[in-house]
């Protein structure tokens, strides 16, 4: 099949006018890039040199693999680990923009190209883990280490890249490892298509108001949005709504129509569970299948099982014992604001009991009531440019570094922003990509990525080229992109991931940067947020768009006492998610799932109230089905623990303590994957974390 799609493709160039000889010549991804730092050319990429530039790093990986099989020598830790970890440089170079592409700025043709792919791509990874001569010399190293002399970063590279193959079927019989790779290749299949469904159902919801009495509630910033969106959407004279959460969320916050709040809530949690052929009910079903029978074939009763071996959980009923010392505390309090909101409702003489789409409504009514605090006065002080820069500043003071725009540099979008990232000394660090803003092609969230991993190669530093994607509300009406709070710390949460990256100091790639267990990757991520919302950092970044003014301390006053307020809805529904998640995964059989029955009667279990849903319903749960989350999802409020007790140690000190900022760099996010996670934080903290500083900072203890 490979060699029939290249051969296709070799004939369609040649009869543009293209000899086979200057195809690779034309194919960016074939040369080295001519480019500043190195970084992709997106300026000359095209959708065609996808395939044959797949092909080509797939065949120099099979030739690096059997070159490592056939060698003579015995099996080192040079020759066969490390020659393993640093093989696929073509691959993952083509990869690094592919990957970023299909969730950022995706197309019907990106997509078919994917398609594509995914087949191929998920039967080469099967080839390597279940390649036996190469699992030998792996084997033998892994059995012969103590007599290597190895640094404890290769040990920890050495014991990831065992468990990696063992993980993926290596110790299987050939009927077990033809399963495993079937097995594979359809969950790579299901994945995409949930998320392309996904995005479709997204894509194709629109609220469109040509009404401006529907509008009552609404600031004039949404409007303006809207308007704008509308405009663009070829509905000129009229107001555009979407299912983007820099639309939907301010709608339900503001609009006093509740039949139109309802509706585009409805839409919200219904996308994707409409029977029709978006609906990725039956994809659940079988992923979920799948994920059964192979976690069985590997020896675990499920696939929570499977994946937690590795992590700091190490097993389900750990996930559960935590998730259920939060729930509670966090059920009471979302009970209590319920009773406060219905309390509202009737005091204004509302005949209707308080259901899902109000709840944001009547928190907002009451956190502007109760703590006089109006989001959209908060908005004023939080410009995209002014956080950024404030953003900019912390970490500069955290550890030095620096950030130089590059306004040249090749991007996959004019709207991209690149920026050069530089040590205290001014020497080079990385490249760092943003990309703010919703865009049809561009899935929702916010995330964090590498288009190429920091490493070392023959013992010179591979600098770090790095990305972050949000969906941030956008300029409108003559103003620039103010953002919500809660996009405030979105920014500092992901650029953490980043520092994460970038700051690494490891030199193999299974160690380096993120690499590390799903349990603990957010606690970089998570700390970042800390630093947003303190008092002393807020009075230094958030100033006032029009004036320039600095967030008055009466508004920070607000801030910080409304910040415990709504958090009993905001744990419940991420906590019914994970609950959600790990329920699926610890599943052993999947045949008779009726999906909307088995979310359903896991909520009815936990005793979720009907005013709230999980933050994720099933058929859009991206995280799990079409993500890296599959069992992981309390990851956020596990690192949660961690982060917070982290922070603790510079409010024992000062917010930009040196020697506390050092610690944190030298023992977590320079360390990578290299040690052992609990390890890693015993050697920055001193003592494990506990679970009392969440509680208390979300107001639930």
């Amino acid at each position: 099949m490979k060699k029939l799609i290249l051969s296709t493709i070799v004939a369609l160039l040649m009869l543009s006018g293209c000899s086979e000889k200057n195809i690779e010549k034309m194919n960016p991804f074939l040369n080295e890039y001519n480019t500043p730092f190195g970084v992709p050319p997106f300026n000359i990429i095209e959708n065609r040199h996808f395939i044959p530039a797949f092909e080509a790093g797939i065949s120099e990986q099979e030739a690096e693999i059997d070159a490592i099989v056939g060698q003579t020598d015995a099996p080192t830790f040079e020759n066969t680990i490390a020659a393993f970890d640093y093989s696929g440089e073509l691959l993952r170079k083509v990869r690094g923009v592919f990957e970023k592409l299909r969730s950022a700025e995706t197309s019907d043709e990106i997509d078919s190209i994917a398609r594509i792919l995914v087949p191929i791509t998920s039967a080469h990874r099967s080839n390597m883990m279940l390649n036996a001569a190469l699992f030998e010399k792996v084997k033998a190293v892994y059995e012969d280490q103590e007599s290597m002399g190895l640094n404890s970063e290769q040990i920890r590279v050495l014991e990831k890249i065992y468990k990696r193959f063992v993980r993926g079927g290596a110790n299987l019989d050939d009927s077990g490892k033809s399963k495993i790779r079937e097995i594979d290749e359809k969950l790579s299949m299901r994945s995409m298509q949930f998320g392309n469904n996904l995005l479709a159902e997204t894509n194709s919801y629109h609220l469109v108001i040509e009404d401006e009495a529907d509008l009552a509630g609404l600031p004039e910033s949404v409007r303006s949005a809207a308007a704008d969106a509308a405009d663009r959407a070829g509905h000129q004279g009229s107001w555009l709504f979407t299912l983007h959460k820099p639309s939907w969320i301010p709608f339900l916050q503001y609009a006093e129509n509740r039949e139109l709040r309802e509706e585009i809530y409805t839409a919200m949690f219904m996308r994707s569970n409409n029977g029709n052929e978006f609906d990725n009910r039956e994809i659940i079903k079988e992923m979920l299948a799948l994920r059964i029978e192979r976690a069985n074939l590997l020896g675990f009763e499920t696939h929570a099982a499977y994946m937690l071996e590795d992590r700091m959980a190490q097993e389900p009923g750990n996930v559960y014992d935590l998730l259920m010392q939060i729930w509670e505390p966090a059920l009471s309090k979302a009970t209590e604001e319920a009773a406060m909101m219905q309390a509202m409702i009737d005091q204004k003489g509302g005949d209707f009991k308080l259901a899902t789409w109000d709840w944001w409504y009547y928190a907002e009514k009451i956190r502007k009531e109760k703590y006089e605090l109006d989001e959209e006065e908060v908005r004023a002080y939080f410009s995209l440019e002014t956080v950024k820069e404030g953003l900019f500043n912390v970490v500069n003071n955290l550890y030095g570094l620096t950030f130089e725009p590059l306004k040249e540099l090749p991007a996959y979008h004019e709207e991209v922003m690149a920026y050069e990232v530089k040590e205290k000394d001014g020497s080079h660090l990385g490249i760092l990509y943003m990309d703010f803003h919703p865009r049809p092609g561009k899935r929702g969230g916010a995330w964090s990525t590498s288009i190429r991993q920091a490493h070392s190669k023959a013992g010179e530093r591979v600098a770090p080229v790095h990305l972050i994607v949000m969906n941030f509300t956008r300029p409108t009406g003559g103003k620039p992109a103010l953002l919500s709070f809660d996009e405030t710390l979105t920014f500092f949460h992901e650029f953490g991931h980043a520092l994460h990256s970038m700051l690494t100091k490891c030199d193999y790639l299974t160690t380096s940067g993120t690499a590390v267990a799903r349990d603990f990757v957010e606690l970089p991520s998570q700390i970042m947020e800390n630093w947003a919302a303190h008092p002393d950092v807020l009075v230094t970044y958030a100033k006032h768009y029009e004036t320039g003014e600095m967030i008055p301390s009466d508004l920070i006053n607000k801030l910080e006492a409304a910040s415990k307020f709504n958090q009993g809805f905001v744990t419940v529904e991420y906590v019914a998610a994970s609950l959600l998640d790990m329920d699926y995964h610890t599943l052993t059989d999947a045949t008779d799932l009726d999906v909307n029955q088995f979310e359903a009667s896991s909520m009815k279990k936990i005793g979720l109230i009907d005013e709230i849903i999980p933050r994720y319903r099933s058929a859009y749960f991206q995280h799990i089905f079409s993500g890296g989350y599959s069992s992981g999802y309390y990851s956020y409020i596990w690192a949660e623990v961690l982060d917070k007790d982290a922070f603790n140690a510079f409010l024992e000190t000062s917010l930009y303590d040196q020697k506390t900022a050092t610690a944190f760099r030298t023992n977590i996010l320079e360390k990578g994957g290299s040690a052992d996670e609990m390890e890693m934080y015993l050697k920055f903290r001193g003592h494990e974390p506990t679970i009392e500083p969440l509680l208390k900072g979300r107001g639930l203890q």
